[in-house]
């Protein structure tokens, strides 16, 4: 589970230490005016400053610190970043541990394969997997409607995978799948299935070049089908999911998506099963585990710090001037910086020097972001909905939960956590907080706190209690949680920790982790990577392309990251050579029927 270079505890790490111990007495006025020296660059060209400590940056940190860079990684918050789980303040009572929060939940869907790489590289006691050994797979999704029946849906459905992935047999495994949703017409269904084979049969040149331009809702056509169909495969995937409007959304990365989940459920390119969560909070059974890794690699902290600004000279960055815990503004220098921040943070300490200097780090003023955040409601009772997350299709705020406790196995929820009251956790993303709510007829932006907290709880109640079972009773509700990154009731709502989302665009927008600035290097959600989509996998594939263009710019020797695509059927690939043919000509996909 080791590194696989020798590493060492770097200079940069030693000196951020002895700057962060001198109190403003020591520092006098001057400092707070002007940024004082802190890191310094280490001879050999081998220190790195990493600019964020979320999945991307904690990614990046690892693979250099295994290649013997001298890696400081400086974060704002906390390690993790919206990957984190968080204490719930004043929750832990009785020698138990604080109620855990977090941003929201966390799950890895099968195909993912860059990230698990790196989980089963941590390592944690008594898992020979290391923190891979921690995920648990479900074994079902629930649609949850508002005065209909509840779908739920096992991911065995789509039956024993075909043999061979010819268009008919996805046809007929994709229409089995999508009929399980029930009450779309089955003519709708077909038509729906029909669509997907367009993309699944479409060259790479299509799917940039026609796609990437094409609404989700144009190109099923959902103006014209019912609105079961509408509610279900249009603005659930896309609202759910990517947190972005059907209308709008991108064909390219919505299709994208549900392609790699789709072979996922048929065992293609599957790391493990569709859906899975982690065994216990996201810190103790993966982040945690994960930062003592890097500081055994040699990895230094500076958490608290943020970053505001980039010094360029000669066209290489010079420094980085950050904000330590105190207020005061020091000097990082480093051979090489890495920004791994969220794009609407990374962008910002872009200042017009740098950005003169690579003209292309413009476009990520395109890209856009959104609310999609979570809150945690604790329960008295056990309360397992599904063993899965559940997609609360009907509801305003496009709201989707899963219950926890029942899969942090060797854990006793009351007896660990909180007051010993609440047994139970279940785990909230609101991606809708424009739109106005049952309760309060208000958007979520408009409420208090404690209003979206109720909303969202009637909400839930709404599409789950429908049917003449009670799930969810207000007398088992203990208490809740919403992130801390939100602040709203006042005139102007803000949230620190927003998710990219995908309109049509977006991809022609979204950077390379190498720059034109040769020792800048980017890496998060926003980069282009394989899986076109605001992930966790992609932060990973970001970081591994952005260790790999240091590697080339230093002339390093070292072994490459490993970057693994997503899964690409053999059997579709002719079609998809032909397709490219056709597109060249300006015709049609020939499944593409309109």
């Amino acid at each position: 589970m080791g590194g696989r270079g020798s590493t060492r505890r770097g200079f940069i790490g030693g000196a951020a230490a002895v700057a962060a111990g001198a109190g403003p007495a020591a520092l006098g006025t001057r400092a707070v005016a002007a940024p004082r020296r802190g890191p310094g660059r280490a001879a050999g060209g081998r220190s790195v400053a990493v600019l964020g400590g979320g999945v991307a940056g904690l990614t990046a940190a690892h693979e250099l610190a295994e290649r013997g860079f001298q890696v400081t990684v400086y974060e704002k918050k906390a390690p993790g970043g919206k990957a984190r789980s968080m204490d719930v303040p004043g929750s832990a009572k009785g020698g138990r541990k604080p109620l855990p929060g977090e941003h929201g939940f966390r799950f890895f869907p099968g195909f993912y394969q860059n990230l698990p790489d790196t989980m089963r590289r941590i390592p944690f006691p008594g898992n020979a997997n290391g923190c891979h050994g921690n995920l648990v797979a479900s074994s079902e999704v629930m649609l949850a409607r508002i005065g209909h029946e509840d779908v739920r849906i096992p991911f065995g459905v789509l039956g024993t995978p075909p043999p061979l992935l010819t268009p008919d047999a996805l046809r007929r495994a994709l229409t089995g799948f999508f009929d399980a949703f029930g009450n779309i017409p089955p003519q709708e269904v077909l038509y729906f299935v029909g669509r997907l084979l367009v993309w699944f049969t479409s060259c790479d040149r299509r799917r940039v070049g026609a796609w990437e331009k094409v609404p989700w809702w144009e190109f099923i056509r959902a103006a014209r089908m019912s609105p079961n169909y509408q509610r279900l495969l249009a603005i659930g995937i896309t609202r759910n999911i990517v947190a972005t409007k059907a209308e709008v959304a991108s064909t390219k990365t919505v299709s994208t998506c549900m392609e790699a989940f789709l072979f996922n459920a048929l065992g293609r390119g599957a790391d493990g099963q569709p859906d899975r969560v982690l065994d216990a909070p996201t810190n103790e059974a993966w982040i945690d585990p994960w930062v003592r890794h890097l500081r055994s690699l040699g990895v230094t902290f500076r958490v608290g710090w943020s970053v505001r600004d980039l010094r360029i000279a000669g066209g290489r960055i010079t420094e980085a001037v950050v904000q330590d815990p105190s207020g005061a503004r020091q000097s990082v220098t480093a051979d090489h910086f890495v920004s791994a921040m969220p794009v609407e943070h990374a962008r910002a300490t872009w200042n017009a020097a740098v950005r003169a200097a690579d003209p292309k780090l413009a476009r990520c003023d395109e890209l856009r972001t959104d609310w999609m955040t979570g809150i945690q409601f604790y329960l008295t009772e056990p309360t397992p909905v599904v063993h899965g997350h559940v997609n609360h299709i009907d509801s305003p705020w496009s709201i989707t939960s899963v219950g926890q406790a029942q899969y942090w196995s060797g854990r006793d929820f009351g007896a660990d956590y909180g007051d010993g009251a609440a047994v139970d956790c279940l785990s909230v993303d609101v991606s809708e907080w424009d739109k106005p709510g049952i309760l309060y007829g208000r958007t979520a932006k408009q409420c208090s706190r404690e209003e979206v907290a109720r909303e969202v709880w009637a909400q839930m109640k709404a599409g789950l209690n429908d049917t003449g079972r009670t799930v969810l009773s207000d007398a088992k509700l203990h208490s809740w949680f919403l992130d801390p990154a939100v602040e709203i009731g006042g005139p102007r709502p803000t949230n620190d920790e927003q998710l990219l989302i995908h309109p049509t665009g977006t991809w022609y927008n979204r950077p390379d982790a190498r720059t034109a600035i040769p020792n800048l290097f980017l890496c998060g959600d926003y980069v282009a990577t394989d899986i076109d989509l605001a992930t966790m996998e992609g932060a990973n594939a970001a970081a591994r392309a952005a260790v790999n263009a240091l590697l080339e710019e230093v002339g390093s020797k070292a072994e490459r990251c490993s970057i693994t695509p997503l899964y690409r059927a053999p059997e579709l690939e002719l079609l998809k050579a032909q397709d490219e043919v056709r597109y060249r000509l300006g015709l049609r996909n020939a499944l593409d029927l309109g």
